[in-house]
C-alpha cells in the first residue's frame, strides 16, 4: 500500500505559509522641493499581490501610529492573518470585535473558519452556531459537519446547498472528494469548467479526482496542459511528482520537486509546508517518518495511514495497531490498511479472532463492485483466501495480475508460497527466488518453504546447504526436521540419514535412531540399484557405528559380494542380531 496525495487543500495549515521575499513597489512623486518621495503600498495592492505579509506589517504599523484602530482595519487584519496562515491571531482580532455589542454577528462564520483551519471543529461548530443564516454559513457547516461525522447535520445543510450558486457547487464538489465519491466531484467540476473556461484551477481539482481513481496517466495530462500556462504551480508540480511517485519510483518524483526548489524565493519552503514535509517523507522511503508524520496525522488524513504503513516496515506492530484501532475506514485503502494491521497481529500473536476481522475486511473490498475487478481488489480476494487456507482459490486471483508484479517481492512470496502450498513446487521455487529483499530469506518462513521446495524437487544438497549455513536456534532445529522426513519421505536417503544423525545427536529421542536406521537402509538400497555413489555408503556407515544409541550392539555387518557384475564391489546389509 503506496503513500499518496489527499488533495488540494483549500486553506494552508499552520506553519504551511509559504514564506517568501516581499519587494516593496515603490512609487515616485515629487514633493515641493523638488526631492524625490517613496510612497507606500496599500493595504488593498499588498492583498492584491497576495502579500498578507506586507499587509499585516502594515495595518499594524497603522493601529500602531495612526491610532486607525476601527472595525475595518481590524477585519482587515483578521483577514490578512487568516491568508497567511495565522488562524489563532486572526481569532484574536475577532474576539476583539465581538466584545463591542452592536459587532457584526457574521463575524462568528469568520472565526469559526479559522477554527476549522485549526482542527478545532467542536469550537467551529458552535462559533457556527451563533451567526446568522447565510450561504457562507451554509457551506461551513456542511464541512463542519462531515469532520464531526455528523450525518444529520450534513444533510440538513445538504439541501441548502444551490445548484446555481457556483461558490456552493464547488463546496459540495469538496465535500464529495472528502466522502471519497470521487466520479460526483469530476462531475460537479466538468458542468462548472463547460461554462466557465476562465476557471483553469479546475484542472488541476479534476487532476486530483483522477488521481484518486489511480487514473494517473489522465491526471498527467490534465497538469501537463495547466502547467504549460503556469510552469511554477506549487499544487501542480506537487500533484505531479505524485503521479510519478505511484507510476514509477520516488527517485522519479523527486524530480518535480527539485522544480520547486529551483523556484525564485522558494527559501524554506520544504520545511514550511505540511503537504510537501509530508510527501518527501514518503518518496524518500520513510526518512525521518517519525519526525515529520506524527504532528500531521490530524492535518493531512494519508499522515496517520502512512504511519502505520512505517511502523509496519519497521516491524513496529504495536505502534502500527494502536494507530490504526480506533479507525473507522471509509475508503478502501483504510479497508485493506486495517486488515493488514489485524491479520499481521493475529498471525503473531495466533488470535482468531484478529485473523477472522482480517479476512473479512479483505473480503468485503475484493467483493465489493467497486473493487472487485482492480489490483487491490484481486490481492485483497487473494488474501482472504490465503487466511482461510484455500490456496488453489488464492492462485486463481495471483496469476490474473502477476504480469503487473513480476519483480514485487510481496508478491512473489504469497505467489510462491500459494504454489508450494498445492504442489506446483517447480514454479514455487522459481517464484521465491525472484526475491530480491535480504530481510525476507532470512525469516523462517521463507527458508522452510524454499527448503521444501528444494526437497521436492530433486535438489536435497541445496537444502542442506541452507542448513549448514544457517546459525544455531530453533529455527535451524525446525529446518533439519524439515530436511530428514521430507528427504526420506522422496527417497534422499543419504541427506535424511546425516539429518537424523544431527537430530539424534542433540536429542536421543530413539525415533531419529530409527529415522536414521531406515535411510541408511535406503541408501544401500540406492547403492545396490545403481543410484547412488559407494562412497557415500562409508559415511552412512560411520554415522550408524558412532552412535550412542544402545541399539547399535544389535547391529552387524554383512559383506556380500555381487557375482553379476564383472568385478566384485563389497557392500554393507544393516540388519539385527538374533540374542542368543
Amino acid at each position: 500500500i503506496n503513500a499518496e496525495y489527499m488533495g488540494i487543500l483549500k486553506m494552508l495549515r499552520p506553519g504551511s505559509a509559504i514564506k517568501r521575499q516581499q519587494n516593496l513597489v515603490a512609487g515616485q512623486v515629487k514633493g515641493a522641493t523638488g526631492a524625490k518621495e517613496v510612497k507606500l503600498p496599500t493595504v488593498v495592492e499588498f492583498l492584491g499581490k497576495k502579500d498578507f505579509v506586507g499587509a499585516i506589517t502594515l495595518l499594524e504599523l497603522e493601529r500602531k501610529f495612526s491610532s486607525r484602530d476601527d472595525a475595518k482595519t481590524k477585519l482587515w487584519l483578521a483577514y490578512a492573518y487568516f491568508h497567511n496562515g495565522d488562524y489563532t491571531k486572526a481569532i484574536g482580532v475577532y474576539d476583539e470585535l465581538l466584545k463591542n455589542p452592536n459587532a457584526d454577528p457574521n463575524i462568528y462564520t469568520n472565526k469559526a473558519c479559522c477554527q476549522f483551519g485549526l482542527c478545532n471543529y467542536k469550537e467551529a461548530f458552535e462559533d457556527c452556531k451563533k451567526a446568522p443564516e447565510s450561504d457562507f454559513k451554509n457551506r461551513m457547516m456542511l464541512h463542519i459537519a462531515q469532520k464531526l461525522n455528523d450525518e444529520k447535520t450534513l444533510m440538513e445543510y445538504h439541501e441548502k446547498i444551490k445548484d446555481s450558486f457556483i461558490a456552493d457547487q464547488l463546496c459540495l464538489a469538496a465535500l464529495h472528494y472528502l466522502r471519497t465519491h470521487y466520479e460526483d466531484a469530476t462531475d460537479i467540476y466538468k458542468k462548472i469548467i463547460a461554462d466557465k473556461k476562465e476557471y483553469m484551477a479546475l484542472a488541476i481539482y479534476m487532476a486530483q479526482c483522477y488521481y484518486k481513481l489511480d487514473y494517473y496517466d489522465v491526471s498527467l495530462d490534465l497538469l501537463s496542459q495547466y502547467l504549460a500556462i503556469y510552469p511554477t504551480s506549487l499544487i501542480a508540480l506537487n500533484l505531479r511528482a505524485c503521479c510519478n511517485f505511484q507510476l514509477y519510483n520516488g527517485k522519479a518524483a523527486e524530480e518535480d520537486l527539485k522544480m520547486i526548489e529551483k523556484m525564485p524565493h522558494s527559501g524554506d519552503l520544504f520545511q514550511d509546508n505540511d503537504l510537501l514535509r509530508h510527501n518527501i517523507v514518503i518518496m524518500r522511503n520513510g526518512e525521518n517518518a517519525k519526525q515529520v508524520l506524527p504532528p500531521l496525522v490530524d492535518v493531512i488524513p494519508e499522515a496517520k495511514l502512512n504511519l502505520v504503513i512505517y511502523h509496519l516496515k519497521k516491524g513496529e506492530i504495536e505502534e502500527a495497531f494502536n494507530l490504526m484501532k480506533d479507525v473507522e475506514p471509509t475508503s478502501p485503502k483504510e479497508h485493506i490498511l486495517k486488515a493488514v494491521v489485524h491479520a499481521v497481529v493475529g498471525q503473531q500473536t495466533g488470535s482468531k479472532d484478529h485473523l477472522q476481522l482480517a479476512q473479512k475486511l479483505f473480503q468485503l473490498v475484493g467483493g465489493s463492485s467497486s473493487e472487485c475487478d482492480t489490483i487491490p481488489g484481486r490481492q485483497c480476494m487473494a488474501s482472504c483466501f490465503f487466511l482461510l487456507k484455500q490456496f488453489e482459490d488464492v492462485l486463481v486471483y495471483l496469476k490474473s495480475i502477476r504480469e503487473f508484479f513480476l519483480a514485487d517481492d510481496d508478491f512473489n512470496w504469497n505467489f510462491g508460497i500459494a504454489l508450494a502450498a498445492t504442489g506446483d513446487y517447480k514454479t514455487a521455487e522459481e517464484a521465491l527466488q525472484l526475491i530480491k529483499n535480504e530481510g525476507y530469506k532470512t525469516e523462517y518462513t521463507y527458508m522452510s518453504w524454499l527448503c521444501k521446495c528444494y526437497i521436492m524437487n530433486g535438489k536435497p544438497s541445496l537444502a542442506w546447504d541452507m542448513y549448514i549455513n544457517m546459525e544455531s536456534s530453533s529455527e535451524s532445529l525446525s529446518i533439519l526436521s524439515l530436511i530428514a522426513n521430507d528427504c526420506y519421505k522422496m527417497g534422499h536417503f543419504y541427506y535424511a540419514v546425516k539429518a537424523f544423525d544431527v537430530l539424534e545427536r542433540l536429542d536421543p529421542d530413539p525415533e531419529f535412531f530409527e529415522g536414521k536406521r531406515g535411510a541408511a537402509i535406503g541408501v544401500f538400497q540406492m547403492v545396490i540399484a545403481g543410484k547412488e555413489q559407494k562412497q557415500k555408503l562409508a559415511e552412512v556407515i560411520s554415522l550408524i557405528t558412532t552412535t550412542n544409541n544402545p541399539q547399535v550392539e544389535y547391529l552387524s555387518l554383512i559383506h556380500i559380494s555381487e557375482p553379476t557384475r564383472r568385478y566384485a564391489i563389497s557392500y554393507a546389509v544393516f540388519c539385527l542380531k538374533k540374542k542368543k
